[in-house]
Parts: C-alpha cells; structure tokens; sequence
C-alpha cells in the first residue's frame, strides 16, 4: 500500500478506538455499578493528565525527529494500561489505571497531526483529505460497536478497545514515518507575553465557556440516551450522525471560511451549540437527540475550524506555537477538567436534563462574549499589542 494510504487506513483505524472510548466507556463503567460521579471523574483525569503528556511526548517525537516510533510506544502503553484497567474493579486503583492509559492516549490527536503535516509537506495535497478518514472511522465505529453492544452488551467493550488498540498498534508499525530537519523543538519563550495580553486572556476564556459546553455533551451523551430509554445502537448512532456531518463543513471552510471573519463566526458556532443542547434539556425521545446531533456540524465545525484560523492570525509568528499551546490546553485540558466535574454533580444531583441546561447557558454567555469581543475589535489590539511587543 503507498504511504498515503497507509496513514489514512491508520487513521481510520485510531479514530474507530476513538469512538469506543468517547461513545461507549461511560456505559461500561455504568454496567460495572460506578456513580455518575464517579464516572465524571474518571473522564476528568484524562484532560488533567493530557495536559502533561501531549506536552511530554511531543517532545519526545522532537528530540528522537521521529513520529512513527512515539506512535508505536504510546498504543503498546495503551494497551497495557486498557488491559489492567478492564481487570480491575475497584475504583481508587481504576482511576490509577485509567490516568495512565491517558497518559498515552491524550497524545495520540496531537501526534497524528504532526505526521500528516509532515507527510504532506511540500505537496499540494489537504490536510482534510486526510483528517476526514478519521471522521469515517469515528462514524463507522460508532454504528458497528453499537450495534455490537447492544447484542453483547456492555462486557464486550472490553475486547473491542483491545482488539481496535491492537490493530492501531499493528498498522502503526507499518507506516512510512516522516521527519523534518527544520523543525525545532517547541519554545515556549514567548508564552508569558500572549498570556499576559489582554485580547488573548479574554478570548481564552469565552473558549473555556464554549469548550466545557461542548466537552459536557462529549462526557455525558451516552449517558443521558440511557437516562431516557435509549439502547446502545441509538447511542452508536448518534454518535455517527455527529462524525459524519463534521465531513463536508471541514472542506467547505477550507474553502469559503477565509471570507468571513472569525469572531462573528464563532458567535454563530456558540449560538447553534447554545439552541442544540436547550432543545436536548428539554426532550425525552432519543430519536429528537440524534437530529439534534446534525447540528454537530456547524456547531464543533465552525468552532473548531474558526477559533484555530483566530489564533493564526492574532499570535505573531514567533509566538505560534506557544499561543497554539495555550490554546490546546485550554479546549482539551481545563475544559475536560472542569466539564467531568460539573457534569457529574449535575448529573448526579439534580438530572441529566440539568447537564444540557447548563451546557446551553454556557454556549450563549459565550456567543455574548465573540460578539462583544468583535465590537471591542479585540484581535486586531492584539495583532497590533504582538507586533510592536
């Protein structure tokens, strides 16, 4: 097989373990008698500890200038980890085991990444062309293990996270890797002065608003399906009606994004995630929450997509990769963090309707806070704060 297709046949591959970890791990972990609180829990520790390891393998692939044997270390060390973890059935040594199989899972996105830049460096070729094979893996994992699951039942979750591990791992082995001489080791010299602007620290934290809304939805969806009567292929297919409609946003933004400004985009993004999960606080029918996913669309699309083009453009060069940091950090890490822990208690407390409540509360103060932003004409102060600094 060429080495295109290899990289896209692994990322098809990774995304399908993807779609058993997002989609199905909380109902695992509900079969096995944990609270929903608990649950928040366990999916809090992976942002807190990716926070560390996105950072510490990143490096690591640097300094070895190579991405394929990084690749190769992190699935053998999620395997093990899966393995243990599906093994034990108290909770203190669960959250142990769990940190560290998102100690080597949380680096995965950010490392498929840097090997398809890589790979196409040079070339004509999109990174969508690429990235849109693991929105195909998502959906096709998500309907097949679904489906799977709801005959099985949930005790099979554990053999699909291995067997889809193990074939990652397998096809891992067999990618060309990619390395690049001219690209440094990261330097995060210039964080402190992005940190410090003014622009940047507000539009961060309209990011953290949208961002635990978002990462909610992602930790408690299956969750909520069950709440209210759903099976395990409902949930299965809610999560690929959401995967397959990311697929034609992507292109039409690399296409016709440039010509629409980034904060009044990213209103529109807040504004749809904002009408997307009141609708679902206020349903009871599974079916209306899986067209609700459709909105997946616009909603992650436009965000996503807009709020990295942003940063692009608002970070001088000799700070992106810091700025690029922060930003992960901030949509990955602190969101994850804080979203398991208030979905839990919420969850747990008052209902799973409350979860969506508050995740739509959060997506409109939010779309308040890119319109007030554009008003103030924040990015282009800190465009002007950067390049003088």
């Amino acid at each position: 097989m060429s080495r295109d297709g290899m990289l896209k046949l692994f990322l098809f591959s990774f995304y399908t373990t993807m779609s058993v970890i997002v989609s199905f791990f909380p109902l695992y972990f509900r079969s096995q008698g944990y609270s929903t609180v608990q649950i928040g829990l366990l999916y809090s520790v992976g942002p807190m500890i990716g926070i560390v390891s996105t950072l510490f393998w990143g490096v690591m692939s640097d300094r070895l200038r190579t991405v394929k044997k990084v690749l190769i270390i992190v699935l053998t060390g999620q395997l093990v980890m899966a393995s243990l973890a599906f093994q034990t059935g108290t909770f203190g040594l669960l959250m142990l085991l769990m940190a560290g199989f998102y100690f080597f899972q949380s680096p995965m996105t950010s490392l498929n990444d840097s090997l398809t830049l890589l790979t196409i460096s040079g070339t004509k070729k999109s990174y969508a062309s690429f990235r849109v094979w693991g929105s195909i893996g998502f959906a096709a994992g998500a309907l097949v293990f679904g489906q799977l699951l709801e005959r099985l039942g949930p005790g099979w979750t554990a053999p699909l996270t291995m067997g889809s591990i193990a074939c990652t791992l397998l096809l891992a082995c067999l990618l060309f890797d990619a390395k690049d001489a001219s690209v440094s080791r990261p330097d995060f010299s210039g964080l402190v002065p992005i940190v410090a602007s003014r622009p940047f620290l507000a539009f961060l934290g309209v990011v953290l608003a949208l961002s635990v809304s978002h990462r909610m939805n992602d930790g408690f969806l299956a969750l909520f399906l069950k709440a209210i009567g759903a099976d395990d292929a409902i949930v299965g297919w809610s999560w690929m009606v959401s995967a397959v409609s990311e697929i034609p946003i992507f292109f039409l933004l690399s296409k016709y994004g440039h010509k629409f400004k980034e904060l009044p985009l990213l209103a529109v993004s807040a504004l749809v995630y904002g009408i997307r999960f009141l609708v679902m606080s206020l349903i009871d029918n599974p079916l209306w929450v899986v067209a609700c996913q459709c909105l997946h669309s616009v909603s992650f699309g436009i965000f996503l997509f807009t709020a990295i083009r942003y940063i692009q453009r608002i970070v001088p060069d000799r700070y992106r990769a810091s700025g690029q940091a922060v930003f992960a950090v901030t949509w990955s890490g602190l969101a994850g963090l804080l979203s398991g822990l208030m979905g839990g208690w919420l969850f747990n407390a008052w209902s799973p309707h409350a979860v969506y409540g508050a995740a739509a509360a959060l997506a409109l103060a939010a779309m308040i806070g890119f319109i007030a932003l554009h008003a103030m004409g924040s990015g282009d102060d800190a465009v002007s704060a950067g390049r003088t600094s």
